[in-house]
């Protein structure tokens, strides 16, 4: 039996449940699948932002919950394991289920059922890593539903990222060791290559890299062992999903290239870029950056950051999101709302 979790409503000065606010956790039927879905948010009345992960097949939602939980007091956060990822992981589902397209309709049914639930007519995006591809995939195919898009770890030619990754590592590898590590490295070869070469490469390139640091990783450790909506005891299953995902999606979307398939967004465009990124080399991500045609579009660097500049430096990150893009989003909504003859409703600063 899967269970849900549960997660801690938002409570003021004297215990009380604060007036407006959410804070739901359970399953959604999503393409004929139950998926794991946690809204939490301090005041409704916030712009709804929705966290797609990595992966494929990897949930993040337990270092968005420990690092990033500031952002629920300026936007209603929805929090969503993928098919195939976390809780959303099914060991009878079959793995032609797990499609690019597949994905954007289950993301298509999610947003719809938030735009709903919260009264909203739009959703701001954020996707790190393969959920940057499905962000901007899907906000290309519905921008009428999604205010912003923020990617980080952001996708732009799959390819070349993995080019470029794989000639870093070997590149570390050849100037600081171990013997080891260049020894698996040309063992793999360069890619294309299967799954299985992937967790190689990822493995060397982020010890290569220096990794995450101390302080980083023992608050993983305390999110994992002390957090109502994570169990250590869920660790294997999480594995057992992500290998699953990964070996029945590598092969499509390695090969996506957003450079050619999303030339244009129709809404205002962040990238949030780690400057160490092993994973996805920050030039990759730059040349899409540069390529890419927005109404309003803003790369914001972090400079002490590899992969997951919300885990690295969370603190510019959420001050980032709340200062940067929430006045963004108001400003859109209220534009909107403006042309439409409408009146905007209250918000409360974050």
């Amino acid at each position: 039996m899967r269970r849900h979790g549960t997660t801690p409503p938002f409570r003021g000065p004297t215990g009380e449940v604060v007036p407006g606010s959410i804070a739901e956790v359970g399953y959604r039927r999503l393409g004929g699948l139950d998926q794991w879905v946690m809204i939490r948010g301090r005041d409704v009345t916030n712009p709804p932002l929705i966290f797609l992960h990595g992966g494929p097949g990897w949930s993040e939602t337990w270092l968005f919950r420990r690092f990033n939980a500031p952002l629920e007091n300026s936007f209603t956060a929805v929090y969503w394991d993928q098919r195939g990822a976390g809780r959303s992981y099914d060991r009878t589902a079959s793995r032609l289920s797990l499609t690019v397209e597949r994905f954007v309709s289950d993301l298509d049914e999610l947003v719809d059922q938030v735009r709903e639930r919260l009264g909203k007519p739009q959703v701001a995006i954020f996707g790190h890593s393969w959920g940057s591809a499905l962000g901007v995939l899907y906000a290309a195919h519905f921008p009428k539903k999604v205010a912003a898009y923020i990617g980080s770890g952001q996708i732009g030619d799959w390819a070349a990222a993995e080019s470029a990754s794989y000639e870093l590592a070997l590149a570390n590898a050849q100037r600081r060791g171990p013997r080891r590590a260049e020894s698996k490295l040309r063992a793999i070869g360069p890619p294309p290559y299967g799954a299985d070469a992937v967790f190689t490469e990822r493995t060397w390139s982020l010890r290569l890299s220096g990794g995450m640091s101390l302080q980083t990783l023992w608050g993983i450790g305390r999110t994992v062992l002390g957090g109502k909506e994570v169990s250590l005891f869920e660790l294997p299953r999480a594995w057992q999903g992500f290998r699953f995902s990964m070996d029945a999606m590598w092969p499509e979307i390695s090969s996506l290239n957003l450079v050619d398939l999303v030339p244009a967004l129709e809404m205002p465009v962040y990238f949030l870029l780690g400057r160490k990124d092993p994973w996805v080399p920050p030039t990759t991500s730059v040349a899409y950056f540069e390529a890419l045609r927005a109404p309003m579009k803003e790369l914001v660097w972090f400079e002490r950051s590899g992969h997951e500049p919300f885990v690295d430096e969370p603190d510019k990150f959420n001050a980032t999101m709340a200062d940067l893009v929430r006045p963004a989003l108001l400003t859109s909504r209220r534009a909107t709302l403006a042309g439409s003859g409408h009146e905007p409703e209250g918000t409360t600063a974050g």
